[in-house]
């Protein structure tokens, strides 16, 4: 059977910027068979997200992400439908999931790696799996719950950079369900932050291209910041860490701003912000999402009921085809999208 599949053709190298070249369309073939335990499937979605970015090097300096291999096809978190099956739980029609999903249009599985998707848990929209109620939701969910420290009625101020990511503008949302009571969003241009207040529900947004970031958020956080979800790292990080309050807590969830430069992860801090970090006792612990994977179902039912109700915003850049899926991973290193970038393959 003839597909099309996407591998890696270059490496930006470890302080390059990816651009769309780095990745090459071609032509290849699966068998026309499947075996005992496998399914065939045919790839609807495919996620593209900034974590995406160490596995382009030839090291990740992860333990737990392998490098994506020159002229192989790359791999990430993905959605589609069996149209063969000979594994024992799932039938031709099932939708399914992985998060080492092969960016082609089709493809033999094993079964068992498969997770069997519910569509009415998110009314039907197959790709929220793979960003408000899949990887993403839970990262913004269990990093507030496990790393943020929120307790409802203790009048505490979150402050969210990379607002208007994917991940961002969840954790903004889910901060303020938690039971903070002002919630700040930082993004990159006006149309973003006009996004999360007026869409997301956020009390304010900073564009941190314009005016001065440390005086903008002194106003809108008057009596200092609780909570940090931290997706960027760098300059605004610091800004944000020195205005901190004791016992406050970072969930250090990305640093964007940093994947591009050959820096361990997570980036040490310039000396005078570890001291404020540390004279504040301000918590920056590391956080794996996959490390809390015994309350991934609960976690993932409240997403979906969160997302029925209304009460979770979802936004998403939907780029079609898998021509264009390098183009996408472009896009979203450089700031371009707003929210979940999904690859939509076919349909």
């Amino acid at each position: 059977m003839i597909i099309q599949r996407v591998v890696l053709n270059s490496r930006p190298g470890k302080n390059g910027v990816p651009v769309a070249e780095n990745f090459r369309l071609e032509q290849s073939t699966i068998a026309d068979t499947v075996q005992e335990g496998q399914v065939r499937v045919k790839t609807l979605y495919l996620s593209v997200d900034p974590y995406m970015r160490c596995r382009m090097n030839e090291d990740t300096g992860s333990d737990y992400l392998r490098p994506w291999q020159l002229s192989e096809v790359a791999d990430g978190g993905g959605i589609g439908v069996v149209e063969e099956s000979k594994h024992h739980t799932l039938a031709k029609g099932d939708f399914v999931t992985s998060f080492t999903w092969p960016w082609q249009t089709a493809a033999i599985l094993d079964g068992d790696l498969l997770q069997k998707l519910v569509p009415q848990l998110v009314n039907g929209r197959l790709s929220y799996f793979l960003g408000a109620a899949g990887i993403t939701g839970l990262t913004a969910l269990l990093g507030i719950r496990e790393k943020g420290h929120v307790a409802a009625g203790a009048n505490q101020t979150m402050v969210v950079s990379g607002a208007a990511g994917a991940c961002g503008s969840l954790a903004g949302q889910i901060g303020r369900l938690e039971g903070c009571s002002r919630v700040v969003g930082i993004a990159g241009t006006d149309e973003k932050c006009s996004i999360l207040v007026q869409e997301m529900g956020f009390d304010a947004a900073i564009n941190y291209k314009k005016g001065d970031v440390a005086k903008q958020l002194r106003e809108l956080c008057p009596g200092g910041v609780d909570v940090y979800f931290d997706n960027v790292g760098g300059d605004i990080s610091d800004t944000v860490i020195s205005q901190m309050n004791q016992n406050s807590h970072i969930i250090l969830c990305g640093q964007i701003s940093q994947y591009n430069k050959d820096v361990p992860y997570p980036p040490p801090l310039p000396p005078d912000i570890e001291k404020i970090q540390k004279e504040r006792n301000i918590t920056r612990e590391r956080f794996l999402v996959l490390n809390y994977m015994d309350k991934q179902e609960a976690s993932v039912l409240q997403l979906c009921q969160w997302i029925q109700e209304g009460k979770l915003k979802v936004r998403e850049t939907v780029v079609e085809g898998l021509a264009n899926i390098g183009a996408a991973f472009q896009s979203m290193m450089n700031g371009g999208n707003i929210g979940k970038q999904i690859v939509s393959v076919s349909k």
